[in-house]
């Protein structure tokens, strides 16, 4: 390992280093998702029992104790349950815009690197075949074809790096890619149910049952 980096010139180095960047952003976003993926079904079935029964209190402590983005937009609207649902649409709408940022940090930076480290690469087998042929113009003699072999293998070894290094960033971009659209979904699909439980049990009165006249002359 070493010995293919110290060939391929200080290019290298600098391809190494994006590797362990491009690594540690995929290690941290993988961990974030993982972190904040709720399994939404069950979640909103224990609230809309709250919200059945107009618990707003519990409602609100049920979305705070679970700090995701998907809860997140939840208990944006569960504050605001009086609003009207117009009102309510744009707050939920809103509070998953504010979610987007968190979810897609970092992953500028690694479609980033994915797009450099083949070009840093390529810049490497450029500037080391410049090396070649200008060693070669300056030997007085004739260059064996062992040695221009050997240039241009050590020039080649920054192309082959650079792949190595954006292949696993693109495979890895798109992975995340996925993931963050997949908790979009789960936010608009909690924000249209919250909307929609919120809505649907506000006007609903409570029956009172009245014993009629007749039965009340009856028990008398």
């Amino acid at each position: 390992m070493i010995d293919y980096m110290q060939k391929g010139g200080p290019l290298m180095w600098l391809l190494l280093f994006c590797s362990i960047l491009a690594g540690a952003i995929f290690l941290e976003r993988a961990l974030y998702f993982h972190r904040v993926t709720l399994h939404l079904g069950e979640f909103l079935r224990g609230l809309a029992e709250l919200i059945r029964h107009k618990r707003w209190a519990e409602a609100q402590l049920e979305c705070a104790g679970n700090p995701m983005p998907v809860t997140r937009v939840m208990h944006a609207a569960v504050l605001r349950h009086n609003a009207p649902r117009a009102e309510l649409k744009d707050i939920v709408q809103e509070a998953g815009q504010l979610e987007l940022p968190k979810l897609e940090r970092h992953l500028g930076m690694l479609a980033g690197l994915g797009m450099v480290a083949p070009l840093l690469g390529l810049l490497g087998t450029v500037t080391g075949m410049i090396e070649v042929f200008s060693n070669i113009s300056a030997q007085s003699g004739l260059t064996s074809s062992t040695d221009l072999a050997g240039g241009i293998y050590q020039s080649l070894l920054t192309t082959a790096a650079g792949l190595i290094v954006a292949i696993p960033c693109a495979l890895g971009y798109s992975f995340l890619s996925t993931r963050v659209n997949d908790l979009i979904h789960d936010m608009e699909r909690a924000g249209i149910e919250v909307v929609n439980l919120i809505t649907d049990h506000r006007h609903n009165p409570t029956i009172v049952e009245f014993e009629s006249a007749e039965e009340t002359s009856h028990r008398g």
